[in-house]
């Protein structure tokens, strides 16, 4: 059997991320029937059915599912051989693509680029801004080399290293704030006062975890999709909401009514690093969490 085109198992992963020819064609800017065409090759030089079809409609088979976790692995690697081989071997140079999270993106992404930039004056540095979900899968697909995430997470196939800790604050209107103890229990707030992000921000998860806010009924069912609107509902006194001081320290509720409080029993998220299993970057990746701790509110030592 012939070695494989790698842009054709390229197209193949695509399409299995897409499940539609068009998009999938849209997204590797080439023609439906270049896709098509390059499908077919893969199955005929394979000798094994990838895609069952019928009329416009396909699902993988069993064998195409497998395929696709296995061509994402060699692209994947392909990927590092290229950065390799553009630095001449030398970790320090090189392009280093790294996602993260919405509720860090903003508050680290100015002092991670200024250190990066005097730390690493040789790296070409991508940052990417997503949820967690998202920047999972781009990373096992090879889009990304590297990840900045609130933890505890599960990373199934990559490795984990916890930099630091982002303790939780309450957040109060200096009005409401007047009647609460220095670190107030969750019990004492009002029925449905408390306002989260919504479900696919994992800084809910982890507040609701550390903060111990599972089944509460203080918890309200309107939710937000960014950190500065959960300042805004508690700005205009409809109630409390807890955010990391990660966020505070880059003065989030500048020219607001709002003041922060200790959560009770001192809660936090861990903010750590996530790469894949087998990377041949460890060296490079090593050294920005160097760089990456002392940016945190609670660094730990890590070496």
């Amino acid at each position: 059997m012939k070695l494989p085109n790698l842009k054709h198992l390229y197209y193949l992963t695509v399409l299995h991320k897409e499940q539609h020819f068009h998009r999938a064609a849209e997204k590797c800017n080439v023609s439906q029937s270049t896709l098509s065409a390059a499908v077919q090759n893969l199955e005929d030089s394979i000798g094994q059915q990838l895609l069952e079809r019928e009329h416009k409609n396909f699902v993988f088979t069993d064998f195409g599912e497998a395929l696709v976790e296995k061509s994402k692995l060699l692209l994947s690697q392909t990927h590092e051989w290229i950065e390799f081989a553009e630095s001449a071997g030398d970790w320090k140079s090189g392009t280093l693509r790294i996602g993260v999270i919405p509720t860090i993106a903003p508050f680290l992404f100015e002092g991670l680029i200024k250190t990066i930039h005097a730390n690493l004056p040789d790296i070409n540095l991508q940052l990417h801004e997503d949820t967690t979900d998202n920047l999972l899968g781009r990373l096992g697909d090879g889009e990304l080399d590297l990840l900045i995430l609130a933890l505890p997470m599960q990373t199934p196939g990559c490795r984990q290293l916890t930099l630091g800790h982002d303790p939780f604050h309450l957040i109060a209107h200096k009005n409401s704030a007047k009647d609460l103890n220095v670190a107030p229990s969750v019990d004492s707030l009002p029925k449905d006062s408390i306002f989260l992000l919504q479900k696919e921000h994992c800084l809910t998860e982890h507040a609701v975890s550390a903060c111990g806010l599972k089944h509460k009924e203080q918890v309200s069912s309107l939710t937000a999709n960014s950190l500065h609107t959960l300042v805004s509902l508690v700005n205009s006194e409809m109630g409390y909401t807890f955010l990391p001081e990660m966020a505070l320290n880059q003065n989030i509720l500048n020219a607001t009514n709002v003041v922060s409080l200790p959560a009770e029993d001192n809660a936090f998220r861990d903010i750590g690093l996530v790469w894949r299993n087998g990377t041949t970057r460890i060296q490079l990746f090593r050294n920005v969490a160097k760089i990456v701790a002392p940016l945190l509110p609670q660094p730990i030592d890590i070496f």
